[in-house]
């Protein structure tokens, strides 16, 4: 019950044949880090921290808008050429291979998408706006929810009592002890590999789209827009282009999509060495760089995913587009030792099976048998 079958064989199929086997190393930092008082003062060894570590990452939180909309349009372009591609009158391989190239691009998208609701890329564009909140309605991630969810997670992110929010939810070992069934039920449903396998549904549709709105109609309507957007494309790709168009053009996409957004977010903050603290103690930094995984993958790989595996950096500072990560990575000594994970098989049923946080041994933990 892993995610590893649906997602690879996905990328097994499409990911382009020149991809390293091996994950992208991570780039060392430059023998010679230049003259000045910041040079000199890590020469002496003495690795910034906390407010003068985020003021580091500033010099990258420059975005160039020629380049920012170079990603988005070209982007946007290769979903459509790829989406053409699952219509178009020729063999069902071929289809299938567009289809599988339209979830990974989906990913790419909604990265871009994300970060363009971090104001890290074409902030204050009015052109912008409107193609993103679009976007996030087709992804079935309105602007309304996204902000209000994933603001909140950027601000809570490894706070054992406020993590849910935005976020998988964490309980200790304690806390399942003592609660209800109900809440152990919905604990372990929200964190279950079929639920992000089939997040298009779960986290998606329902987590995103229909229960924000349920909640609060007026604040989020942008949730049922969402939903009846999508039921209108399903509907049209089905009158006109039957069946097949639906799950080719649709479903399968849709279902790459999330499962692998999904199961990326779970990762970003439940892996082996991952720290949760809760409020005292707590600081940004700490909670950048010791609760946020950096995810090492083949250059394709950071392609399709708008290097969202550089994730202890994203954390440290949001405002940082994502095409200067590697960048900030390269140049900052201190972000070069992160806490890493991977893609293969045996990290993922690793990270599938923490579950619990044990307070004593201070790691999250699998279910007890």
């Amino acid at each position: 019950m892993v995610i590893a079958p649906v997602v690879a064989g996905g990328i097994v199929a499409v990911v382009i044949a020149t991809s390293p086997v091996k994950p992208t190393p991570l780039q060392p930092c430059p023998d010679n880090p230049g003259r000045g008082p910041k040079a000199r003062y890590l020469r002496r060894g003495k690795p910034r921290t906390g407010k003068a570590l985020i003021m580091a990452t500033k010099a990258f939180a420059q975005e160039n808008r020629a380049k920012s909309w170079w990603v988005v349009l070209s982007t946007l372009l290769y979903f459509v050429l790829a989406m053409t591609g699952t219509l178009l009158p020729w063999a069902w391989p071929a289809k299938l291979i567009c289809s599988i190239l339209c979830g990974l691009l989906m990913v790419r998208v909604f990265v871009i998408f994300h970060d363009h609701q971090h104001h890290a890329i074409l902030d204050r564009s009015f052109a912008a706006d409107f193609l993103m909140r679009l976007v996030g309605i087709l992804a079935l991630t309105p602007s309304s929810i996204w902000k209000s969810s994933h603001n909140y997670h950027h601000h809570h992110n490894s706070k054992l009592r406020s993590a849910r929010i935005g976020s998988f939810p964490i309980m200790t070992t304690e806390h399942y002890k003592t609660a209800s069934l109900r809440s152990r039920f919905v604990y372990r449903f929200m964190r279950h590999p079929l639920t992000m396998l089939f997040g298009y549904l779960t986290v998606f549709m329902a987590g995103m789209s229909l229960q924000p709105f349920i909640e609060d109609p007026k604040k989020h309507f942008d949730g049922l827009l969402a939903l009846l957007l999508h039921a209108a494309i399903a509907t049209t790709l089905v009158l006109f282009a039957g069946w097949s168009a639906l799950f080719l053009s649709l479903v399968i996409p849709y279902m790459i999509a999330c499962a692998l957004g999904s199961y990326l977010f779970y990762i970003q903050h439940n892996f082996p060495d991952v720290t949760f603290l809760d409020h005292e103690g707590w600081t940004h930094e700490g909670a950048a760089l010791d609760s946020s995984s950096c995810l090492l993958l083949p250059r394709s790989l950071h392609w399709f995913t708008a290097n969202i595996g550089y994730h202890h950096i994203h954390h440290l500072n949001a405002k940082i587009p994502f095409y200067r990560l590697p960048e900030a990575m390269r140049a900052l000594p201190e972000l070069q030792h992160p806490r890493t994970i991977t893609l293969r098989p045996r990290d993922i049923f690793t990270c599938l099976r923490l579950t619990l946080w044990d307070v004593d041994t201070q790691r999250l933990i699998p279910l007890p048998r």
